[in-house]
């Protein structure tokens, strides 16, 4: 029996520990070329935590106010560069998707010039895009503390009650439960909402709609996908800090050698090179781990259409039929892949296909 390719549709909807295995061994398949996209922005933010940390250590120890004023300027040009990069990271993602779910339709190759060419094509769509985007999940973040700390406060409250009526022991294991329970809605809640704009970046990208139109999609689209978004970034997040750890502890061994206290409350009396060193090690770390998201999120937009739109036909068509007429129908839901622009590459059969998708 043949073998089932990294890239493969299931006919069938994929879990979250589906859509994770699937993401892992795209990215061993294409781990250089993944590292490639990835790097520019994540040096871009690299630049401005090294900025960010002379110019912090220079605050601290500057006693002329001239040199204050500058340490103080050039912390708001690291924050903006920080910014920046970060911004600079969801444009590429969003640049990344339309490469990536043609792979996944047509095996397509992955590359850093198709994904950076893709996100010259709408580059100020996706960055007005971005902006949304980052302004609703700092919405829902807000929404999600708000709720957390009512809920919080009644289980404080009833913890009180319960102190006077039953054991103290008793009181403290049900305020625990109680606290963990509020942690589990608040994250649930965040996610809730942040999936709704989870996949504005591959429709504008894969479908060619505009920026209100992608919003308007999103929403409609994201069902029942809290559960496998948010499994999705807990496993990115225990990676992330995984790989994080497996750079910070030999760069703590050196610094412990050489008589460097590396515990975080020490770090006034860190020298220079050791506080510069370790501010660069968390963005260059997300190098490894930010392709897994990439690939993550396009594969979450592919199984939201199989499951609501049978998105998988359109993979049988371009496998199973020849090159197919044009044909002037337009599909009632969205196209399988929009028209690229002429610098993008797109497989000739895909003007037409079994179901009239453009």
């Amino acid at each position: 029996m043949p073998k089932a390719s990294a890239n493969d549709l299931h006919l069938v909807p994929l879990g979250a520990g589906d859509l994770i295995d699937r993401a892992v061994r795209l990215y061993r398949r294409h781990l250089f070329t993944l590292m490639r996209i990835a790097t520019p922005p994540v040096l871009v933010s690299a630049i401005g935590s090294v900025l960010w940390t002379v110019s912090k250590r220079g605050v601290s120890n500057t006693p002329d106010v001239t040199s204050l004023a500058f340490y103080i300027l050039l912390l708001c040009v690291a924050a903006v560069i920080i910014i920046s990069g970060h911004v600079f990271s969801l444009l590429v993602m969003g640049g990344a998707s339309r490469n990536l779910v043609t792979h996944l339709l047509w095996d397509e190759p992955v590359s850093a010039r198709t994904t950076y060419a893709a996100v010259r094509s709408r580059f100020w769509s996706l960055l007005g895009a971005t902006i949304l985007v980052m302004l609703w999940l700092g919405l829902a973040a807000i929404g999600a503390y708000i709720a957390c700390f009512v809920l919080l406060m009644l289980v404080v409250v009833g913890a009180g009650v319960m102190l006077q009526a039953m054991p103290g022991w008793l009181a403290i294991i049900t305020g625990v439960i109680g606290g963990l329970g509020v942690a589990v809605v608040g994250l649930w809640l965040f996610f809730y909402l942040a999936g709704k704009v989870a996949y504005v970046p591959q429709i504008m990208l894969v479908e060619g709609k505009h920026i209100f139109e992608a919003i308007r999609r999103s929403f409609s689209l994201a069902k029942g996908n809290v559960r496998r978004l948010m499994a999705m970034t807990l496993f990115i997040t225990f990676a992330t800090y995984s790989a994080l750890m497996v750079l910070i502890i030999p760069l703590g061994w050196f610094g412990y050698v050489n008589g460097i206290d590396p515990s975080p409350w020490s770090t006034t009396s860190w020298p220079a090179w050791y506080a510069i060193s370790y501010s660069v090690i968390e963005p260059l770390s997300s190098i490894l781990l930010t392709p897994v998201w990439m690939l993550g999120m396009s594969l979450l937009y592919v199984d939201e259409r199989v499951r609501h739109e049978g998105y998988d036909i359109e993979l049988l068509a371009a496998q199973k039929l020849g090159p197919m007429p044009e044909l002037d129908v337009a599909s009632p839901l969205a196209p399988a892949i929009s028209a690229a622009p002429a610098h993008l590459p797109l497989r000739p059969s895909a003007a037409g296909n079994l179901l009239g998708l453009r």
